[in-house]
């Protein structure tokens, strides 16, 4: 059976987003992107939120026929557009993309999923994650730092009833600052 693996960008301070949604405080370059492309590529599938689902949803679809696309970004268009996607909302219509809506409980979910893929699945978007955080359920963190400060917005971790105590396996820094560290309950 694979790992639940929550993978995100972000700040030295704990967030992902500014409070306004932004993105634009990462410095994703070539290396980096290259890593995504990587970690992408080995999932069997991976999990939304509605509003990460949207973000990548927006993009990704064309991405490869951007003419500002870099070569990493053209290739991760195309491992996205592969890759099974679970988008879960209950506000969601409809999803595309070789994307399959669903709804419920994440323990549910989880446990159907790991039947489905023998492989590791990603979970990404903070609040759907913190769910599967809190319950316990998430087998490996790996948080990509950008050496900035926001001082508010979306946090990367939920608020929890105990403390969350983690053992690090493994850190990596890229050449735009950034800093990979990937961490297992301990």
């Amino acid at each position: 059976m694979g790992k639940l693996i929550y993978l995100m960008n972000v700040s030295l301070d704990g967030y992902v987003e500014t409070p306004d949604h932004g993105l634009d405080w990462t410095t994703v370059d070539d290396e980096l992107h290259t890593w995504f492309n990587d970690q992408t590529r080995s999932l069997d599938a991976s999990i939304y939120g509605r509003r990460l689902y949207e973000v990548m949803a927006a993009y990704w679809p064309t991405g490869e026929d951007d003419p500002s696309a870099t070569d990493a970004m053209r290739e991760f268009a195309r491992i996205w557009m592969r890759m099974p996607k679970i988008a879960f909302s209950s506000r969601l219509e409809r999803v595309e993309h070789n994307s399959r809506l669903v709804r419920g409980d994440v323990g549910a979910l989880l446990e159907g999923l790991r039947h489905e893929f023998d492989g590791d699945i990603a979970v990404g978007g903070p609040n759907l994650a913190g769910q599967f955080v809190r319950r316990g359920l998430v087998d490996e963190y790996r948080l990509v730092i950008h050496p900035v400060v926001l001082g508010a917005g979306t946090p990367f971790w939920p608020e929890v009833d105990a403390p969350l105590r983690l053992r690090n396996l493994q850190t990596r820094a890229f050449a735009s600052g950034a800093e990979l560290r990937t961490y297992v309950p301990s």
